[in-house]
């Protein structure tokens, strides 16, 4: 860490040239910091996070789509990062390996109960990337104090309805599907629009596919839930998130 004194910028002979120095310095720090905390972020986040990328030591809070806490998974995933999931019982592992998550560092945690912010905190201090969906209301003060063990840990939060203090949050703004053809046919993918509002800056949308890269004439294909599923019965198509199959995977 550099430290600056007052004194050493009280130089009359020339204050300029200590400016220029101080300025030189937080540049140096600030490019450091960049570099140490950026996470492996997936390229369809580029244009909608500041500066395209998930920072450790950050939250963000995801409204409404358990596909899109998955996309942020993937990258940190496929980079070789543990990944955690909390409180979110649905959570599909059919879903995950579509997304790209490796399940064989990925850690669930389906009801932690009335300790779920704990179990939270306690989880990432062992984990890069962790997927939360609170059970209250989160104060400033909880936030705060898992703000500093995310930053000690350098470890990302994301979270599955409004958290404190978020870095981004992101709101799907509408749907549509690929790959269902007249009565038949297979769904292969959700282009969405994703906005993003963050702090300071003028919210900004873009139009990406759920899971990413699977769109018309893709390979990869999302798993299809059985008609029967009671989470589709009744539903209209842009309110099905299939993020959501039995889990095989959990502790």
């Amino acid at each position: 860490m550099a430290v600056v004194s007052a004194a050493s910028l009280a130089d009359p002979a020339d204050p300029l040239g200590k400016v220029r120095e101080l300025q030189s310095r937080i540049r140096e720090m600030q490019a450091t910091t960049l570099q140490t905390k950026a996470l492996a972020t997936h390229p369809m986040f580029q244009g909608l996070l500041p500066d395209g990328m998930m920072r450790a030591g950050g939250a963000y809070s995801v409204q409404g789509s358990l596909s899109l806490a998955m996309s942020m998974l993937a990258a940190p995933s496929a980079a070789g990062a543990w990944c955690g999931v909390i409180g979110v019982p649905e959570f599909g592992v059919q879903a995950a390996l579509a997304h790209g998550i490796d399940l064989e560092r990925l850690v669930l945690v389906p009801d932690p109960g009335d300790q779920w912010l704990a179990v939270t905190a306690a989880i990432v201090d062992v984990l890069t990337v962790v997927v939360v969906r609170p059970q209250r209301r989160v104060s400033d003060s909880d936030a705060s104090r898992l703000a500093a063990r995310l930053r000690k840990r350098e470890a990302a939060l994301v979270s599955l309805g409004d958290w404190p203090g978020s870095e981004a949050r992101l709101t799907l703004q509408g749907s549509q599907w690929s790959g269902i053809g007249d009565g038949h046919g297979m769904i292969t993918g959700r282009r969405v629009e994703v906005l993003v509002e963050t702090r300071g800056r003028p919210a900004r949308s873009k139009h990406v596919w759920l899971p990413a890269g699977s769109g018309p004439g893709s390979p990869v294909a999302a798993p299809s839930p059985s008609i029967a599923d009671p989470r589709i019965d009744g539903a209209r198509p842009d309110e099905i998130d299939f993020a959501s199959a039995p889990l095989r995977r959990a502790v």
